[in-house]
């Protein structure tokens, strides 16, 4: 074989070693490792009041307690109101503390606007387009702004209410963890409040680590539902905030530096990411609600 000929076959045969080489080498080199998920933010929210309650109001030792406490003081929360309900938003008692929520720097948002609390889901349209209209005008009236956000009553609704909330600029907020601790006629306590955060915490957890929840300012926003009316849960809330930092330090998912909200456009701003957007996106309700209506 001439010596040229040998010469070109050798450097190429090197040529395409030395490609095959640099292929293997980037084929095995290890991407970017994923974004992890941002650190959670605890955003709280309460159903049902305000109390109006003369005595010891517990939607007035909600609102001492998130002003100052042992964990975080000036905690902003999301207050889902009952605007008329009889013993509540439908006296001067309630209408004084929707007032007082407001302008503590709180996110005052809708529950019902009715005498009780009643069902959206069993509403006609007419009907439900008639209280939500009362219930907007309601906050409004009291604290000079049209509310963003709903949350519906025993957490139910479906495809009609959630298009009736649409059309008076509502969004409709549900939650990640629930306290369980609705207004609690003659037994009122809790054994198990720690247990239970932790076992919703721990189901949290896995969106989390998926990347299954929204950022917003550089947090992850945790929804946490809580019942102001419940004077358990006012006598107790201090101890409710301290179990939250514990459950999530026992799973092992960074809080950020403050761990609940302390800026009301913040809060908002969180809580509106964290809507439901379509009724076929059927997210978790709390307990026997999400086999009632889902």
């Amino acid at each position: 074989m001439p010596f040229r000929l040998l010469f070109c076959l050798l450097l190429a045969a090197a040529t395409h070693l030395a490609h095959a080489a640099q292929e293997g080498a980037g084929a095995s080199a290890p991407g970017p490792a994923p974004a992890a998920p941002a650190p959670i933010r605890f955003l709280l929210t309460f159903d049902d009041g305000p109390s109006g309650s003369s005595g010891d109001n517990a939607t007035v030792r909600v609102l001492d307690t998130l002003a100052r406490n042992a964990v975080q003081d000036g905690i902003k929360a999301v207050f889902f109101t009952q605007t008329r309900h009889w013993h509540g938003g439908g006296t001067a008692i309630g209408r004084a503390l929707i007032r007082r929520e407001h302008e503590a720097g709180h996110v005052v948002a809708l529950h019902s606007a009715t005498a009780t609390h009643a069902n959206h889901r069993f509403m006609s349209a007419e009907e439900l387009d008639a209280t939500l209209g009362r219930g907007v005008d309601d906050l409004r009236t009291l604290t000079g702004r049209a509310p963003m956000l709903v949350r519906p009553p025993f957490w139910a609704y479906d495809a009609a209410t959630l298009d009736g909330y649409h059309r008076h600029g509502l969004h409709m907020l549900l939650t990640d963890l629930n306290a369980n601790d609705g207004k609690i006629w003659g037994v009122n306590f809790s054994w198990h409040k720690r247990s239970n955060m932790l076992r919703m915490l721990a189901e949290t957890r896995k969106r989390w680590a998926a990347g299954a929840m929204h950022m917003v300012d550089g947090a992850t926003p945790v929804v946490v539902t809580f019942h102001d009316v419940n004077s358990y849960t006012a006598r107790n809330l201090e101890v409710y905030l301290q179990i939250l930092l514990d459950v999530a330090r026992e799973l092992d998912i960074p809080v950020a530096g403050k761990p609940f909200y302390d800026d009301g456009g913040a809060l908002e701003r969180a809580a509106l990411a964290s809507t439901v957007r379509s009724a076929a996106e059927h997210p978790q309700l709390p307990g026997l609600w999400n086999w009632l209506w889902q």
